[in-house]
Order: C-alpha cells, then structure tokens, then sequence
C-alpha cells in the first residue's frame, strides 16, 4: 500500500462453525478474553482502512452487535463457497478504487507487518494481479499448495488434484490474498463452480489471472501459526495456548518475574511493569493495568483492575472492575474489591467485601468486614477517612462515611456517619448469667445417660 492507495478489508466470517457446536458464532469465541474476529481487525485497523467489510451468513446479528458501526456487515446466502463469499461484498465496496485484503474471521493472528508485506507486494515493480499469503508447516496434510519460481505464482492446486511432485511443495496457501479493487470483482465473475462441491473457490482468481497472462506473486510468512485457522474447541485451546506462552515470555522479557509461568493467565490488553512479581495461578480478565514493584500472590484473579506502584494482593484475592488500589495498598487474602478506591496505604489483610467504597490513605480494614453497599435497587457509596480504623466482622451500611481517624468497633453495623476522631461502637448489651452453661452441661448429660439406660 502506498501512501495515497486507499485500502479496504473484506473479512470472510459467514461459515456456521457447526465444529463447534456452539450458540455463539464462531469467531466470536474468545481468546486471551477479546473475540477472535476483534484480534484480527485490530490488527488490521493499523492499516487504517477506508472500508471494512465483514461477510456474515450464520449468526449475522452477533456479528452486527459485536461490531457496531466499525465494519460493514455484507450476507452471503446462501453459502456457495470463498469466491461467490468476497462477491457479496462488491456492492459495499461501489464506488471503491484502491487495494483490497481479503482475510478470514477464524484466522485471527495476521499480524499487521504481514498484511503490509502483501500489500507492498502488490505494488512492486512487476504490478502482481494478485498476492497471496503462502506459509511453510511442519506438516503440510490436505493443504493446497503454491506452485511458485522467485516468488511469481505459477499454479494453485489443491491437495487432491495436485500430483506427488507438486504435493512435494512446501508452500501452502493460507487463504489471505491482495488484488486491487479494479481488478478483484472482474476476476471473480469469471470464477467457477465445476468441481466436486459445485462451490466458487477463491484461488481460482489466481490460476484465472495467470491464463490471462497477467503475474500473481505469493509472499510467505516465517511464522506459520498466525495463519492457523480456529475451526474447533481443541483448535480454540491450542490457539489460547499459543497466545499465552508468547504474552508469558513478553512480560519476563520486559522485567516482570512469573514463578510458574504455565499457570499465570493474561488477557488480551493486560498491562504489567517492571520487577513485578507474580505467582503461580493468576488470572488477568481484560482492562488490568499493573504498575512497577507490584506483588500478586499466588490464586488471585484481577478484571478491570488498576494496581499503583507497590502494592501487594492475595493470596486468594479478587479484584472486579473498577478496582483502584494506590500506592503500598495492601489486599490480604479472601478480599473481594469493586469499584473502590484504596489510597495510599490502605490496608484490607482478611476475609473482606469492599463495594462502592472510597478507602482513605493509611486506613485499616479489619476482617470480616463489609461495605453493604446495594439496597435490593440501588448502588450506595461508603467513604472512610485517612487512618481510619474498621474493626473486625464490621458492617458499614451504605451510603455512610466514617471520618478520618475514626475508630469503628468490632461486630457494629454502622448506619450512620461517624465524625473523624469518633469511636463507634453499634453492639447489644451482653447478657451474662453465672453458672447457667454449668448447669445446662449437666442437665444434658443426665438426658443422654437416661436414654441409653
């Protein structure tokens, strides 16, 4: 692509995935906690399309509402093959002069830098009609192939009709191609349906374009799994596998320690500084952001969470969004924090709810306490002051505010504000009757001893 070719991306999405066997159409099952289909647009939105197009079929209206208004939606029905697919997209693309990379919605870890190699190609010198993206398995199987000498296409064949001397190449076509708008819909038209399937296949541009003489370049990736293609639940795992092991090594890479790396979970945008350090079986939902000298103890689970330098959670700790924890905060064990703020300092070591919850700098969280912060309608605001201290198995009735240096007893149910310095103390008179658990001990023996006799 130049500088002044405009571009537009057709996504292929409209196969019904029945190898999933799934409600949820299939690229919008979720890698690294984003949809695959979102992982490939991302990475195609560096390029900064004019248009984008996504074909649907199945699932049409999750596709719609996952994507918004950042793509078109076009509809292939029915369902008739690659080729007859990418043609439902003409009429999006009216009007349209410029390049065109056709991509596929299960096939989400293209990586920009590969989507412009195809593209450069396609302006190089001897003006290609088409490029396509070629890569080198381990084991080529039932791959079609890419017959190819310096690079320039001499034939496209399928594994079935490709003979034992062309099965012996190790290029295969992954399916993703290059063309200029000008000459993609009239290739297309020209493509048929005389096989076994009576289906329009999409490589079929290509042998078309070289009957006419024109010259078709393939570009080969040095990373075969980011045209690997999700078809499956198993094939769904290994592509989270894939995705993780290279997120774990970054993150060490970039001066953060994992002590059991194969058991720490990342998300797709989980942001983690330096000599963070985190233990074993972690879990990173999306919109984290965890800053430097940061401690994660080991089976705590963190989603929408923001974590200022120093501060220290778990073990056992869970995070929900909107989670903001400042500087040297501290969340202990069995401590579930939502949408509240821990200032500087704040300490909740044990056993604690905080929801709605504005914690001051130093203040101390006793355990078992909860912010009760819903009234079966409506979400309630807790505030607690600077240094404060909120004794163990404490309830803080929302919306209240203990003020600053305040000292909230143990086992109080707190409803109304406490003024800073106070002590408030929210417990029965205790009943004390001497003797009685003497006296009930002995009744109960003398009961049991009578009926075993």
């Amino acid at each position: 692509m130049t500088d002044t070719t405009p571009l537009a991306i057709i996504v292929l999405a409209a196969g019904k995935g029945t190898r999933m066997k799934s409600d949820l159409h299939k690229v919008l099952h979720p890698i690294a906690g984003r949809p695959m289909l979102m992982h490939l647009m991302a990475s195609a939105a560096a390029l900064a399309p004019e248009h984008q197009v996504v074909v649907a079929g199945h699932g049409r209206d999750q596709l719609e509402k996952a994507l918004g208004a950042t793509a078109n939606i076009a509809v292939q029905d029915p369902q008739l093959g690659t080729a007859h697919a990418v043609q439902q997209a003409q009429d999006a693309l009216a009007g349209f002069d410029g390049d065109v990379l056709i991509l596929y919605g299960d096939v989400p870890f293209v990586r920009t830098e590969t989507m412009q190699a195809m593209i450069a190609r396609l302006h190089e010198a001897d003006s290609p009609a088409a490029v396509v993206l070629g890569f080198e398995p381990a084991d080529a199987l039932q791959y079609g192939r890419v017959i190819a000498q310096d690079g320039r296409i001499v034939k496209m064949v399928e594994h079935k009709d490709a003979t034992e001397a062309e099965r012996q190449c190790r290029t295969c076509n992954s399916g993703l191609m290059a063309l200029r708008s000008a000459d993609l819909f009239g290739l297309l038209a020209r493509v048929g349906n005389d096989n076994a399937q009576g289906e329009y296949y999409l490589p079929d541009v290509v042998n078309i374009a070289i009957a006419d003489g024109r010259t078709c370049a393939v570009v080969v990736t040095d990373d075969a799994d980011e045209v690997a293609g999700i078809n499956s639940r198993a094939e769904l795992a290994q592509a989270e596998h894939r995705w993780q092991q290279r997120r774990r090594a970054q993150v060490m890479a970039d001066g953060a320690t994992l002590i059991a790396p194969e058991t720490v979970w990342f998300a797709w945008d989980t942001q983690i500084g330096r000599d963070v350090m985190i233990e074993p079986n972690v879990v990173f939902g999306p919109g984290v952001t965890v800053a430097d000298h940061v401690t994660i103890h080991a089976f705590s689970h963190l989603e929408g969470a923001t974590l200022a330098a120093g501060v220290q959670i778990g073990p056992y700790a869970r995070l929900r969004p909107g989670a903001d924890l400042r500087e040297k905060a501290k969340v202990g064990n069995f401590v579930e924090i939502k949408n509240a703020v821990l200032h500087k300092g704040a300490k909740a070591n044990h056993l604690t709810y905080l929801g709605d919850a504005d914690v001051g700098a130093g203040a101390n969280i006793g355990a078992g306490t909860i912010t009760c912060n819903y009234d079966g309608y409506f979400k309630h605001k807790t505030v607690i002051g600077e240094r404060a201290f909120i004794g163990s198995n404490s309830a803080l009735i929302a919306p209240v505010k203990i003020g600053a240096d305040a000292i909230v007893a143990a086992g109080s149910a707190v409803s109304r504000d406490v003024a800073d310095g106070e002590l408030r103390m929210v417990r029965a008179e205790q009943l004390v009757k001497p003797g009685w658990a003497d006296r009930f001990h002995d009744a109960m023996k003398k009961k049991k001893a009578e009926k075993k006799a």
